[in-house]
């Protein structure tokens, strides 16, 4: 019901043949091209705020253009990136079928392609943000270009390494600090290797050759990487032909891979490289925590562990929830999974009524949980029916059966999101009033004042689109009990790995705890964790504790739930309205392999993530409660609820 947006998608193809190759396979030398554009597309979910490519001709020669970039902002970004590079290319028509002269000659012909799908978790916006980034050097093998899924949470700490190298940085965000502190590594490996043609004696263009074949973008990734704290795939090509894609050791970003003679293909996803290349779910692969891709010069591709895997690798369980498509063999299952794992709960929410109890869903992506859900539940039915009819101990007449055998589970579309208003262009209770109406609801569905109402969604986290639209809207149908049932368990904390969560007031878990906890006259257990937080606030994150847990251990999750149903409810619903969370044990179940669930337990993978976590809270009390001295005792004194 609330779009969460994630950060962000890659794609990437080097061809391992030359351009001729494709042009007598497949037709055209573009292959590489169309390749990036469709694997792209099949990754628009990921990022709809802007979106970027690059080229690398290594055909080029000395005062011609190798590096080429094309950038845009906006939700058609994809297509207006694709349409200028063709607009340019068509200005080459007299010769574009020929692919030794589009090899060396023609812009946006070239051998490495990377793009990159942007949604802003920072806040911060336009062209300049938008991936890749470029650094340029007149020595090919000190270019690189770089573009990522990436959320880094020691900003600071990369920064202040490189001003104590000496350099001075013109922009503060963490993709381009990456430049810079890969640039000046490179640097570095390019001078380590011009030391050792100095002792062999080369000359001009040999040494140019040899800096480019030996480089050893291994010494790159592992020097920089060090330093890296946060959930993260960096892809990457350098201009004299290295390219490379690198996965946090933690395992929170997802990147796959293929590979066989004529290409390598790197993807966010899987299936998108599936369905590109027409490839079974064998033939992908995934790239592994710490571990890196790298394509050398020359084509040849190894994978190279670049630091070591945690002990616990903390795979984004976002990604099976909600982000990545379903389309994906796996998530399908989980995402199912995850559906039936809530069957029980719902039953006691409608006191087992099946009858009288009509299911959906909202938006579509939560559709694949709802398969699941409505397929257990039918299975209950199966498994009741049959106990019915054992129950009589003896052959039952046919309207004993038929009666038996009746109850169905009950599918209707009840609501579905009609149009995208533009509220931005008023402002209260106006605003307030078209919000309502984004969603749309099929009238007659229900019936009226005798039947629940069960309505999945992946995930609540603010709660406002609820507030604001979907629960009155759903009202309209006068369900006897709305049950509200989300495929995620309560979204507590923020996430600073790659995905917009990054505030505590956003949630509304949060805001609910608080909430109770000021209704038991609770003040100083408040103001005692935030001391707990300021106390260990000048400490290394490594030794930090997550104390804003103690916020939420003085309730069970049902007791939260409740609350957060009382504050989502409109004053003018009286429409009974339960929410029902998944809970951690069916997350786990339904999503073995990918453990990274902080945002729901506060158990961070990375110190950066207890020390932003840490901050967080700080500046949520000290914005919300703090007097107009600054002093925090105001906490203490406080009567109302904030």
């Amino acid at each position: 019901m609330e779009t969460i947006k994630h950060e962000c998608g890659i794609a990437m193809i080097r061809l391992l043949k030359p351009l001729t190759y494709f042009q007598q396979k497949y037709g055209s030398w573009i292959y590489g091209l169309n390749s990036l554009y469709l694997m792209m597309e099949k990754q628009r979910n990921r990022g709809q705020e802007g979106a970027g490519l690059a080229c690398l001709k290594m055909q080029a020669q000395a005062g011609e253009e190798y590096m080429f970039r094309e950038r845009a902002e906006g939700s058609g970004a994809i297509n207006e990136i694709f349409d200028t590079v063709h607009a340019k290319l068509s200005g080459y028509s007299s010769v574009l079928n020929d692919a030794d002269y589009a090899a060396r000659s023609i812009p946006f012909a070239g051998e490495v392609y990377m793009g990159h799908l942007r949604y802003s978790t920072t806040g911060k916006n336009g062209l300049s943000y938008v991936h890749p980034f470029l650094r340029r050097n007149n020595w090919r093998a000190r270019n690189i270009c770089l573009c990522g899924n990436f959320n880094m949470t020691n900003v600071d700490e990369i920064f202040a390494d490189l001003i104590s190298k000496g350099q001075h940085p013109r922009i503060y965000s963490d993709t381009y600090i990456i430049l810079e502190q890969m640039g000046h590594r490179l640097d570095r490996e390019s001078e380590r290797l011009f030391a050792i043609t100095q002792q062999k004696g080369l000359q001009g263009m040999e040494i140019t050759r040899y800096i480019e074949k030996h480089l050893c973008i291994e010494n790159v990734l592992k020097e920089s990487s060090a330093l890296w704290d946060g959930g993260y795939v960096i892809s990457g090509m350098t201009g004299s032909g290295e390219s490379f894609v690198m996965r946090d050791p933690w395992g929170i970003r997802t990147a796959f891979y293929y590979t066989d003679e004529e290409k390598v293909v790197v993807a966010s996803e899987r299936p998108v490289i599936q369905t590109a290349f027409d490839l079974e779910i064998g033939d992908v692969h995934e790239l592994q925590p710490g571990q890196a891709l790298i394509i050398g010069q020359n084509g040849a591709w190894r994978l190279s562990n670049i630091l070591p895997a945690a002990p616990r690798t903390t795979a984004c369980s976002f990604e099976r929830i909600y982000f990545s498509r379903s389309s994906d063999a796996d998530i399908y299952i989980e995402r199912k999974a995850l559906g039936r794992n809530l069957m029980q709960q719902i039953l006691r929410s409608v006191n087992y009524d099946i009858d009288n109890t009509v299911f959906s869903f909202i938006p579509n992506t939560a559709e694949v949980a709802f398969y699941g859900m409505t397929e257990a539940i039918e299975q209950y039915l199966c498994e009741n029916k049959l106990r019915q009819i054992m129950s009589l101990g003896r052959r039952p007449t046919a309207e004993e059966t038929q009666a038996i055998i009746n109850c169905r589970v009950r599918r209707e579309k009840v609501a579905l999101k009609d149009v995208k208003l533009r509220t931005f262009i008023t402002e209260g209770k106006s605003r307030n009033n078209l919000v309502a109406h984004v969603y749309d609801i099929t009238y007659g569905s229900l019936r009226a004042g005798i039947d629940n109402l069960v309505i999945i969604d992946d995930s609540i986290v603010r709660g406002t689109t609820l507030k604001e639209s979907i629960i009155r809207i759903l009202d309209r149908l006068h369900p006897k009990k709305m049950v509200l049932v989300s495929s995620s368990p309560q979204i507590r904390y923020p996430d600073y790995y790659g995905i917009d969560m990054s505030s505590m007031h956003e949630f509304i878990a949060f805001r609910a705890a608080i909430e109770l906890l000021i209704e038991n006259g609770q003040w100083e257990y408040i103001y005692n964790i935030y001391l707990k937080c300021i106390a260990q606030r000048h400490l290394p994150a490594s030794q930090m504790v997550n104390h804003v847990k103690a916020i939420y251990s003085p309730f069970t999750v049902d007791e939260i739930s409740q609350k957060m149903a009382q504050m989502l409810r409109p004053d003018d619903v009286t429409t009974e309205v339960e929410i029902v969370f998944q809970t951690l044990e069916g997350l786990r179940s339904a999503c073995p392999n990918h453990r990274g669930d902080w945002y729901f337990t506060g158990d961070y993978p990375t110190p950066g993530g207890v020390r932003r976590i840490n901050e967080a809270f700080i500046n949520y009390i000290e914005e919300t409660y703090n007097d107009k001295t600054g002093s925090m005792l105001a906490l203490l004194n406080h009567s109302k609820r904030p």
